[in-house]
């Protein structure tokens, strides 16, 4: 007999568990559920038969597969959690009670919970940490631009500093960096690191402030996954590169606001060494021990036993201090083992992800100097990720390598207008020092970045009008571009007072619409009329103002009929086709086509307005030239 199938134990109602259900199934608050689920990766999932899954209610509210839930009974964190709760409630009452020495032991045994398991479960390899740090960045680096208050504590800030920081760093060592775009939420950069592209937001230096509608609870639970998350990778990564890691701060560039140039990256071979070779004595019976004598008896006791081997009868040989601090050192062999025994061949898959080849010596035979209104944080790192030298001056903070009066400066990136009247009271050294370099403003910088070789300056020289500055991180197809319509000549000012082509056919169609606007009117109302009647009574009594008479009115509207009809005829094919192909779809599919013709026809009508603003532009742009000539 078959087993018997009882309502709400089988199908959707149990494999979806409600939120209330779950928090009562795992005895623990809302918040702490909350932190659970963004720790763990868990989030609400859609069933497809919402009355079903909650046994027949049609309430709103959020629903989670009960295989997660039960993944989550026993979760480490979780049993923390539980015991912060009862630390918590212990703390309070003998604070209550005025019993300080056991409130002072129990802040001392405070349970803290680890996320280190949590991120070797949702990382089993290096290549998918490196892959999913792009939020991580981006939440890092927004935290380190923020304020503290009451919310956000200064540790935090701290620490979310250190790590932009240090990310940086590594980024300028390896020059990885491959684009950049300034836009208005912040700076976009984009790295290839480890063979994956990383792409991350750099909020702008200015007085940033936390919403009140914001929560800062999630975020920051965000925050302490990312912050375990970057430290894995960062230690990694400079392992790797054969760093040490973290790298050590100067506290007093850092005071001085020095930024990434207070850390300094050091040789982890060289490091170790150098401690190696550190020696520390020891008193012993009044006689000082070094270390170095520890391993000199060490190698005597090691040789005396080797010999007691071959011969147990020889004497005892003598402990004999060498001096010679040369053997001592610490010399790195290398590895015995064959490379070749190990290696293994590159699939098509690693072939394409390698990084593409990039120009990162783009700005190795160039000094640059920042000025003062120009952001240090942003150029200091570009410039240096692609092997150039930059200075900036003591207004922007300490570590400059070098002086404004330095004659190996070459560009100066500067965000000011020209100031004529500044230049008459400047000295002739001062005045030859101008002349030999290029003032240009920064948005050059980032265009030979993206265009990956040295770009022209005149463009981008101080106080000139700049060219369009474009996202190199590609566009959709069919996107209005600038620049190809800059390249056609459709809007570059033609030498010798010649005229392109474009602008010939404007001039003709503006004066053939001043000359025949009657006849312009008639065909209006010829392609209203087709359609609307109204719009046709409304055409004619234009036509009648403008001086038409109506013979010519009535043949350009059967024109205009007869053109409309052939056009309907063809239409109807086409939206046949079409709708036999939709009723082949499924609903899923046809929404989705809907959707994407819906799309390209924005897109289309978005670029046609863009076409026309620049259209526009042209032709004011050649009336002003005509007027001023």
């Amino acid at each position: 007999m078959a087993r018997i199938k009882q309502k709400g134990k089988s199908g959707a109602a149990k494999a979806y568990v409600t939120r209330s259900a779950a928090i009562k199934k795992l005895q623990c608050s809302l918040a702490d559920f909350r932190r659970l689920c963004i720790l763990k990766g868990i989030f609400p999932r859609e069933p497809r038969h919402r009355k079903r899954a909650n046994k027949g209610s049609s309430a709103p509210t959020s629903f989670y597969y009960a295989k997660d839930i039960a993944y989550l009974a026993h979760e480490p964190v979780l049993r923390k959690l539980r015991e912060h709760k009862a630390f918590a409630k212990r703390l309070s009452r003998a604070l209550g009670r005025g019993e300080w020495s056991s409130a002072k032991s129990l802040e001392e045994n405070k349970p803290v919970y680890r996320l280190d398991h949590i991120i070797k479960e949702r990382y089993p390899t290096f290549v998918d940490a490196v892959r999913d740090i792009d939020d991580a960045l981006c939440m890092a680096f927004l935290f380190a631009s923020l304020p503290s208050d009451g919310r956000i504590q200064p540790s935090l800030i701290e620490n979310c500093a250190r790590l932009a920081a240090e990310w940086q760093l590594y980024v300028i060592h390896t020059r990885a960096l491959r684009k950049t775009f300034l836009s208005i939420k912040g700076i976009y950069y984009q790295a290839e690191v480890e063979g994956q592209t990383v792409t991350w937001l750099v909020p702008y230096q200015f007085t940033q402030t936390i919403p009140p509608d914001v929560d800062a609870r999630v975020m920051l639970t965000f925050l302490e996954l990312y912050q375990t998350l970057l430290g894995f990778v960062f230690f990694k990564l400079y392992t790797d590169a054969g760093l040490v890691y973290p790298p050590p701060l100067d506290l007093k560039k850092d005071e001085g606001a020095a930024g990434v140039g207070a850390f300094s990256l050091q040789d982890a071979k060289s490091a170790s060494a150098a401690a190696f070779k550190k020696t520390k004595e020891v008193e012993v019976d009044g006689k000082k021990i070094t270390s170095k004598d520890v391993r000199q008896t060490i190698k005597s006791i090691a040789t005396s036993a080797h010999a007691g081997d071959d011969d147990v009868g020889a004497p005892e040989p003598e402990r004999v201090t060498v001096s010679n601090d040369a053997d001592e050192d610490f010399v790195p062999q290398p590895s015995k083992t064959e490379i070749a025994q190990g290696a293994e061949l590159p699939t098509l898959q690693q072939i394409s992800t390698l990084p593409s080849s990039a120009p990162i010596n783009l700005f190795a035979p160039y000094t640059f100097w920042l000025s003062r209104e120009t952001p240090r944080s942003i150029f200091e790192f570009i410039v240096r990720s692609f092997g150039g030298r930059i200075g900036w001056p003591a207004s922007s903070g300490t570590g400059s390598p070098f002086e404004e009066e330095d004659e190996s400066i070459t560009h100066v990136i500067i965000d000011r207008p020209v100031a004529e009247k500044a230049r008459e009271h400047e000295t002739e050294e001062a005045r030859e020092r101008r002349r030999r370099r290029k003032y240009v403003q920064p948005q050059w910088v980032v265009d030979c970045v993206n265009a990956g070789k040295l770009l022209s300056e005149e463009p981008y020289l101080q106080g000139k009008t700049l060219p369009p500055h474009l996202s190199p991180f590609g566009a959709p197809v069919g996107a209005y571009d600038p620049l190809a319509a800059a390249g056609e000549g459709e809007d570059v000012e033609m030498s010798d007072g010649e005229e392109s082509e474009e602008e010939a056919e404007v001039e003709e169609a503006e004066e053939e619409a001043e000359e025949e606007s009657p006849r312009t009117i008639v065909r209006q109302a010829a392609a209203a009329a087709a359609d609307d009647p109204a719009a046709l009574r409304a055409a004619e009594l234009a036509a009648e103002a403008a001086g038409v008479d109506y013979g010519t009115f009535e043949k350009e509207v059967s024109k205009a009929q007869k053109k409309a009809k052939g056009q309907k005829s063809d239409a109807p094919a086409e939206e046949g086709e079409q709708n036999m192909n939709k009723m082949l779809m499924s609903n899923k599919q046809r929404k989705l086509y809907e959707r994407m013709k819906y799309g390209e026809k924005k897109r289309a009508n978005e670029r046609a307005v863009l076409e026309q603003k620049r259209k526009n532009l042209a032709k004011d742009k050649k009336r002003q030239s005509k007027s001023s000539s």
